[in-house]
């Protein structure tokens, strides 16, 4: 790899290190305002709102332009974000403004790649940057966590203020937010070192019609695409689970280990490890060429699930996160890097993306929301991990036979 691989990398590392500290930042924020507690969900809604709403445009848009000027862009609108919430713009709509910046960021990072590589680097590529991203992830929670500690945030808050001019910022809250828009600042400056390449698939129009027809006819195209379809399918079902996931963890931890929340929402950061895990091992041993290949490692991770059920040991419970983030890992960073292939094939990397970001969002909203319907008719945790985890199975078991068959059917 060449030094402009890493620079692409570190300026992901340190958008990616804001964006997770800053959610936490963001619900102290709410916290301090005693906005009611439904807000926290609203304010993640507000998030991803973007990634839907403005998916038709945002591959279009990433496709326009050289990758690490979107980039530029895209984290100077999540700073921008920031400024809002220190100025009063209500949380909600602020922290919409950042996931407006991510949703456009989104297609360019992953986009930049399959310009920037050769084909057989993808998987590699891939591994490093889903490696980094999750660390910054468990780096993110633990760097929100500080600076919205009194303990650490209050002597801070002494020596911010420059005398004789009053900085309008007094909280922890609003000094994390402070913090964490100079981390934006870094990734930003980054951006402005990442290597110019060639445009291609630049976008025919502009007119947000032609882009709505547009991105529906990529839409189409990558869900008839063979290879396109089941790693779609597979990238879609994963994030949707991997939100759900979190949520299973926390409400299992109460339960089987008696953890606190705090405890818990901790435990959550070692499926991260051992997703990075799962990414090392698939860039070591898995060729582009033979991605599909590792879909049984999906059903098994189904199935691993399961075995929270009957768990309550605190050391077993981190092993088996690990283990189940490591299977996760290991088939979607291949299945990432398909799509990646075939989309860029197809369409251009960033629209392939943007289709890409909106079935993600789409599954995190249909899982989420059937979590929501199992815990209002109050069914107990273990029946829901049990539902969970076959279905998960299920799913990955029928998108796998399904891509037998068009292979059979293909070579006949």
């Amino acid at each position: 790899m060449n030094p402009g691989f890493y620079i692409i990398l570190a300026a992901q590392f340190f958008s990616a290190l804001a964006d997770n500290a800053l959610l936490f930042a963001a619900i102290a924020l709410l916290q301090s305002l005693q906005a009611p507690d439904w807000y926290t969900p609203v304010l993640q809604e507000a998030f991803i709102f973007s990634y839907i709403v403005l998916a038709p445009f945002v591959g279009a848009f990433a496709d326009s332009l050289p990758k690490g000027r979107v980039m530029f862009i895209s984290n100077n609108i999540k700073i921008l974000g920031c400024i809002a919430m220190l100025f009063g713009v209500d949380p909600l709509i602020a922290y919409g403004l950042v996931g407006l910046g991510a949703a456009t960021y989104s297609p360019a990072k992953y986009g930049i790649l399959t310009e920037y590589l050769p084909a057989e680097k993808l998987v590699l590529a891939n591994s490093w940057m889903e490696g980094l991203t999750v660390l910054a992830i468990v780096l993110g929670a633990v760097v929100g966590g500080i600076f919205i500690s009194p303990a650490i945030a209050e002597p801070m808050l002494q020596w911010w203020d420059v005398p004789f001019i009053d900085t309008g910022i007094d909280t922890p809250p609003e000094l994390a937010i402070a913090i964490i828009a100079g981390i934006y600042i870094v990734a930003a400056c980054f951006n402005l070192y990442i290597p110019h390449v060639a445009i291609d698939h630049k976008p025919l129009s502009r007119n947000p019609v032609f882009l709505t027809k547009d991105f529906w006819h990529c839409f189409k195209l990558l869900w008839k695409d063979p290879l396109g379809q089941v790693s779609l399918a597979v990238t879609t079902l994963f994030w949707g689970t991997g939100a759900t996931l979190r949520l299973l963890v926390l409400s299992w931890a109460a339960i089987a280990l008696h953890y606190d929340m705090a405890h818990a929402a901790a435990l959550t950061a070692w499926v991260a490890v051992g997703i990075t895990i799962g990414a090392v091992l698939a860039a070591k041993f898995v060729k582009l060429e033979h991605s599909v290949k590792v879909l049984p490692v999906g059903i098994a991770m189904g199935l691993m699930v399961l075995v929270m059920i009957p768990i309550t040991n605190s050391t077993l419970a981190t092993l088996l996160l690990i283990a189940i983030g490591a299977m996760g890992g290991y088939f979607v960073v291949p299945m990432n890097a398909l799509l990646q292939h075939r989309g860029h094939l197809l369409m251009g990397a960033g629209s392939s993306i943007a289709v890409q970001n909106f079935n993600e969002n789409l599954s995190i909203f249909a899982m989420l929301g059937l979590y929501a319907a199992m815990e209002k008719l109050e069914l107990n945790i273990y029946l829901i991990i049990l539902v969970f985890g076959l279905l998960l199975s299920g799913i990955m078991a029928a998108l796998y036979k399904r891509h037998v068959h068009d292979q059979d059917h293909g070579q006949m």
